[in-house]
C-alpha cells in the first residue's frame, strides 16, 4: 500500500477511524435481551455485594491491626517507663550508698588522726 502524498495518508487514517467507530457503534446499538440485561444487572449487583463486604472486611482488618499498634505502643511505653523507672530506682540506691560510703571513709579518716593525734600527745608526754 503505497501513498503519494501526505494528504492520501490523512483521508486513509480518517476513514479507518471512521471505520473503526461504525464498527463499535453498531455493536452498541443492537438490541439487548431483557432476560441478558436482567441476569448481567444481577451478576454486577452480586459483584458489587462481594466488592463491598470485601471493603468492610478490609477495613475492619486495617482497624485491627491499627489497634494492635496501638496495644504494642502501649505496651512499649509502659516497658520503657518500667526501665526508666527501675533506672532510677537503682541510682538513688547507688546515690545513698556512695553517701555511706563516704560517711565512713570519711568516719575512718577522723578516726586515724585522732589516733595519730593522741599518739603524738603521748609522745610528746613521754618526751617531758
Amino acid at each position: 500500500m503505497s501513498f503519494q502524498n501526505h494528504n492520501e495518508r490523512r483521508e486513509a487514517a480518517e476513514a479507518a477511524k471512521k471505520a473503526m467507530l461504525e464498527k463499535f457503534k453498531n455493536k452498541a446499538t443492537a438490541p439487548v435481551d431483557p432476560a441478558v440485561a436482567e441476569a448481567r444487572a444481577a451478576e454486577a449487583k452480586a459483584r458489587e455485594e462481594k466488592r463491598v463486604a470485601a471493603e468492610a472486611k478490609r477495613r475492619e482488618r486495617v482497624e485491627m491491626e491499627k489497634l494492635q499498634r496501638k496495644i504494642a505502643a502501649e505496651e512499649k511505653a509502659q516497658a520503657e517507663a518500667e526501665a526508666v523507672r527501675v533506672a532510677a530506682e537503682e541510682a538513688e540506691r547507688q546515690r545513698v550508698a556512695d553517701e555511706e560510703a563516704a560517711e565512713i571513709l570519711a568516719f575512718e579518716q577522723k578516726a586515724r588522726r585522732d589516733l595519730k593525734y593522741a599518739a603524738r600527745k603521748a609522745r610528746q608526754a613521754g618526751k617531758r
